[in-house]
């Protein structure tokens, strides 16, 4: 009786304050309707016309089409090869960062501070430091020629690939710094004592607690990082221009040629193909998080 007692309460409090929850959840939910699902949805109508004025019915053609586009593909690879290369190193670099901060290191506030700062600055403006740091006659090619090194063409060969993992390392790491920051101020002090008093090293104390207590914050910065790798453009546009060089042309440069030239079937199938390629990468990171979430609690 007391169970069944308390389930009616429960059951008469939702349906008293339910309204309420709707009502305070209506500005968010009309604003992901109205700026996020209906946008899209028309977006996944038109990418099955062959015109937005007017169009016929066409199914999957424009995906044909699109998946025929030698441009596209050479865009589709680079966005996954940027993205396999780039998760890892910014993960690596921001988890190497907030272990070394996180330590009795000498002005560590201050080194915070710094590695914030690409958050803050505007986009435009750092952008004309790194152009005078990479054209022809820059300051790193300046440097290259005092060692007795020829100069580089930066943005117009091979290098163009590592200039534009360096830009956005740079640009992810310290968001990604404070999250591991947080997730390492979760580990208790004492597993540390613990382990030290049991004899274990660095090593396996990093394996052993730091990685595991660590796992939920490396998950969300691997998903924040991989949909981070697929929206990098800005930088690059700024930097190279719509037609960079082929090994950092990716899918935002296609889908932006597309909008110039108003190609509108292969552009908004080119946004769902991204969509899908995102969620499903997401997906498969979240069933793998639940399926090592439940080998460790066994």
């Amino acid at each position: 009786m007391k169970g069944g007692n308390y389930l009616k309460r429960l059951g008469q409090q939702y349906r008293r304050d339910a309204p309420f929850v709707l009502l305070f959840l209506a500005p968010s939910l009309a604003g992901f309707l109205l700026f996020f699902i209906i946008p899209f949805g028309a977006v996944a109508y038109y990418s099955l016309i062959d015109n937005p004025v007017n169009g016929n019915l066409v199914g999957l053609e424009n995906y044909g089409a699109l998946w025929a586009s030698g441009s596209f593909r050479k865009a589709f690879i680079n966005s996954l090869m940027f993205a396999g290369v780039s998760v890892p190193v910014v993960f690596a670099a921001s988890l190497g960062l907030a272990m070394l901060l996180n330590g009795k290191l000498p002005f560590r506030q201050s080194f915070r501070s710094m590695f914030l700062l690409p958050l803050v600055v505007p986009v435009a403006s750092v952008i004309l430091v790194w152009q005078l740091l990479l054209q022809w006659n820059g300051a790193v090619n300046g440097l290259l020629q005092q060692w007795g090194i020829d100069p580089v063409d930066w943005m117009n060969t091979r290098w163009a690939f590592a200039v534009m993992l360096t830009a956005f390392v740079w640009k992810n790491a310290g968001y990604n710094l404070i999250i591991f920051l947080a997730g390492l101020s979760n580990i208790p002090a004492e597993q540390y004592e613990s382990a030290s008093i049991d004899g274990a090293g660095a090593i396996r104390q990093f394996l052993h607690i730091t990685w595991p207590g660590l796992a939920p914050t490396s998950f969300f910065v691997i998903v924040m990082s991989i949909v981070s790798s697929f929206k990098v453009f800005r930088e690059t546009y700024l930097v190279a221009g719509a037609y960079p060089h082929d090994s950092i042309y990716t899918l935002q440069h296609f889908m932006n040629n597309m909008f110039q030239s108003l190609d509108y079937p292969k552009l908004t199938a080119a946004a769902v193909l991204l969509s899908i390629v995102i969620g499903a990468t997401v997906y498969v990171l979240f069933w793998a998080e639940r399926q090592s979430r439940r080998a460790l609690e066994q």
